[in-house]
């Protein structure tokens, strides 16, 4: 794979008038001529060996198998690159055939909104994509006129997902004499089984992501896909003081007074808590398939595994990132071919073989005990359309009032009643900017 100069774009942009002068000033340097209807051109930012990187590459091979007479350009980008300026370059007419961008209402949902992608709804119809996609994974891929997703024209399409689950220590557990539990309830005597014993069951991250995921999972265990419709697609108002936001909220409280989560948690960052779960330190870590990886690699002398976060049929997560094609791009129709090719039997192999977690094809092939696993329960969440997405998607800023709430909880200077009334006032306020009353 090649990497291309990203401020070339932004120079070509500069001087059709499409930057200000900040960004104009970024610099440039030579880039690739002008393409037509012979060259495709492909925008990702995964790397080689990942599980997306090795399947795309096969789905390139096979690309150029069924269209040798095009030559294939793959430019890799990085996020941050396309977060910042995929807006301003897709703009121009230097845009690639097709490219990896990030689902979700700021982002995707942004540049459909903007007429700056490609309208796929006729495409998925025809082409049988909207058979291969769960509702729930579906739901990342549709966006509104107001770039609001979930539902409207399809503008992108995942091939893989994410999730959250429940990493534990076998050794542990074995050494306690515990068992992997079925229900809530059986979840909580393991953690007071290891409280009891002088050990903090949870590896847990105030200042990151993961408890924040592990309040919402505790909501998403009192919850159903009513709630998710009216917490992330504002189908309907949201209650703060009773139902599931209390109920969860009230439990995390709970578990936290109990000792389920270590008092200097509150400023560990995500990979504090991954490290600390894979050194031993801490028997189970409720975080994501992207942690898979690692864990495979850096607990290999260790004897661990996985379950689905028991008395839940909803969980974190969602979609991967999308394909997506530019208004502006040249080949469209071999767009859409590679998009399919990404859904082929073949290659939702590859990524199911390699943890990539493929949205199609049969876990059962895959060879690898642990990966199968992780991929046969993700398509058990599929089949009863159990992903829930992330709890701080709602909103603009929502991540940081709920990591800020997270640490509150854990350090105990604010109560949970005092945690949802913030919480409710910039969900409000951030919901108020977004959706226009009739």
């Amino acid at each position: 794979m090649k990497r291309r100069n990203f401020n070339a774009l932004l120079a070509a942009a500069a001087a059709t008038g499409l930057l200000g002068p900040t960004l104009a000033g970024c610099g440039s340097s030579s880039s690739s001529s002008g393409k037509g209807s012979d060259t495709f051109i492909i925008w990702d930012y995964e790397s080689d060996d990942s599980a997306m990187g090795q399947a795309w590459a096969r789905a390139v091979e096979i690309f150029k198998e069924q269209h040798p007479e095009v030559t294939v350009k793959i430019e890799e980008q990085t996020f941050e690159q396309l977060q910042k300026n995929a807006k301003i370059v897709l703009t121009g007419n230097e845009v690639p055939d097709i490219m990896e961008y990030n689902k979700g209402n700021s982002t995707s949902g942004q540049l459909a909104s903007q007429g700056l992608l490609e309208p796929l709804t006729e495409q998925a119809t025809e082409r049988g994509w909207d058979s291969k996609l769960a509702a729930s994974l579906q739901t990342t891929a549709r966006y509104t006129e107001d770039g609001l997703m979930g539902d409207g024209d399809w503008y992108g399409v995942p091939n893989y997902g994410e999730y959250v689950f429940v990493y534990y220590n076998q050794d542990m557990f074995d050494a306690a004499g515990l068992s992997v539990p079925t229900t809530l309830e059986e979840f909580e005597a393991v953690c007071d089984a290891f409280v009891a014993a002088g050990q903090v069951p949870l590896a847990e991250a105030g200042s990151e992501y993961p408890m924040g995921q592990l309040w919402y999972q505790l909501i998403l265990a009192h919850a159903d896909r009513s709630f998710v419709n009216a917490y992330q697609l504002f189908e309907s108002d949201v209650d703060w003081t009773s139902g599931p936001v209390k109920q969860g909220t009230d439990k995390l409280v709970e578990w936290i007074d109990k000792g389920y989560v270590a008092s200097d948690s509150a400023g560990l960052t995500a990979e504090d808590a991954g490290t600390a779960f894979i050194n031993g330190t801490y028997p189970m870590f409720v975080s994501g398939s992207w942690w898979f990886g690692r864990i495979v690699g850096d607990m290999a002398e260790t004897n661990w595994d996985q379950f689905l976060f028991p008395g839940a049929d909803l969980f974190p997560g969602s979609s991967g990132n999308l394909w997506v094609v530019p208004t502006n791009a040249k080949n469209k129709e071999l767009a859409y071919d590679f998009i399919d090719i990404t859904l082929s039997d073949e290659v939702q192999a590859i990524l199911g073989e390699k943890g990539g977690l493929p949205v199609s094809g049969d876990p059962s092939t895959i060879e690898d005990d642990k990966t199968r696993t992780m991929t046969e329960n993700f398509a058990q969440i599929n089949e009863r359309d159990g992903l829930a997405f992330y709890p701080d998607w709602p909103v603009a800023g929502f991540y940081d009032q709920i990591t800020s709430a997270m640490q509150s909880l854990i350090n105990g200077s604010k109560s949970g009643e005092q945690v949802l009334a913030e919480l409710q006032a910039a969900y409000e306020e951030g919901k108020a900017e977004i959706v226009v009353e009739d």
